[in-house]
């Protein structure tokens, strides 16, 4: 029952990360600068202060209880996973979104769920799988299957992006385009691995976690883990990625004279704020649902897998609802059919290999 809970939970978590976007396309005469600060106000600070306050008594003397190595490592992974973040923009922008967010989300995936589990075959610690746990149990082959299946969906989706710009091309062969390979796929690999450290700081701060869950477990007993323990390593870690998107916002809100939005009578100044408000909130609770299946599956490589995966799943879902495949021709739009159809195909096969453990 957990295996199919936490599954659904890690779609939830999935589908508001595909999604967060929708309303930032509704903010009207804003640059990207000041509607993503604001927006990012509440994605992480506002929100995730709230969501622990009332799933966490006391979290802030979790918080300043931790170690600084904790702390500092924790919020240092934050940093870099907000650059990671910061980038993804230029690799959409120079391999479009197809291509571009397969190939980040992708590497982030194999990174993501790789990385931590070499570190622990190194590094032993209780609770934590090294990489022998893919080769020497059922599960762990089961969800190394898993990985290489999502990966080959990766390919078909990134696949049927550069198909579909070809398409798109084809008809209207003046249109002007930044497409541009080497630099786009330069700035999607340096994305890709930073965006990674996101589950890397997880794996930092797990001592908060850990303190969350059992003061939980003292006053719940018998009543397995505590689904909301992540919410106060998410302060630190969020706070991180605010630090690292504030200072390139603030560059860019002087450098351009974007701050006068803010005060610009002629446009929707309350509207632009609450959908900017909506996107924040919907994009942390990516990561909020995350924490919950997490809590249930497990830090291991299958989170990450199933959270990328339905991210990828969901922006691909996204684009075939919102008809950005018309006109394509039948090829390309039967190769991003195939893709996440292979992607679901990863989920199912991960999801099973909880229940093999």
């Amino acid at each position: 029952m957990n295996a199919i809970s936490s599954v659904f939970f890690h779609f939830i978590g999935g589908f508001a990360s595909g999604s967060f976007y929708v309303p930032y396309k509704k903010v009207k005469g804003w640059s990207w600068e000041a509607m993503w600060i604001l927006g990012g106000l509440f994605s992480w600070i506002i929100v995730p202060f709230f969501a622990a306050w009332i799933t966490i008594p006391n979290f802030l003397d979790i918080i300043f209880d931790a170690s600084n190595s904790t702390l500092g490592y924790t919020y240092f992974f934050g940093l870099l996973w907000g650059i990671g973040g910061l980038t993804y923009g230029l690799g959409v922008r120079y391999l479009g979104v197809s291509l571009g967010s397969s190939v980040m989300l992708g590497l982030s995936m194999v990174f993501g769920s790789l990385m931590p589990a070499i570190y622990y075959y190194f590094n032993k610690a209780p609770g934590k799988q090294g990489i022998d746990y893919f080769l020497t149990t059922a599960a762990g082959r089961c969800v190394l299957i898993g990985l290489a299946v999502c990966v080959v969906g990766v390919y078909l989706c990134g696949k049927a992006g550069m198909m579909k710009e070809r398409d798109l091309a084809q008809e209207a062969p003046n249109s002007k385009s930044e497409y541009n390979f080497g630099l786009g796929i330069t700035v999607a690999i340096v994305s890709g691995i930073l965006s990674a450290c996101f589950n890397y700081a997880i794996e930092a701060g797990k001592d908060m976690a850990i303190v969350a869950n059992e003061v939980w477990k003292t006053v719940n007993p018998n009543e397995g883990e505590f689904l909301y323990q992540n919410n106060v390593t998410y302060v630190v870690i969020l706070l991180g990625g605010f630090t690292t998107n504030f200072i390139w916002c603030a560059y860019l809100l002087i450098k351009n004279g974007s701050f006068r939005d803010y005060s610009n009578s002629k446009l929707p100044i309350l509207r632009n704020v609450l959908l900017c408000a909506l996107a924040g909130t919907t994009w942390y609770l990516q990561f909020f649902f995350y924490g919950i299946g997490e809590s249930q599956m497990g830090n291991g490589a299958s989170s990450w897998i199933l959270h990328m995966a339905f991210i990828i799943l969901i922006s691909n879902a996204w684009g075939v609802i919102l008809k950005e495949w018309k006109g394509v021709k039948k090829a390309t739009y039967f190769t991003i059919v195939a893709g996440i159809a292979t992607i679901i195909l990863s989920i199912c096969i991960i999801g099973f290999a909880k229940t093999l453990e």
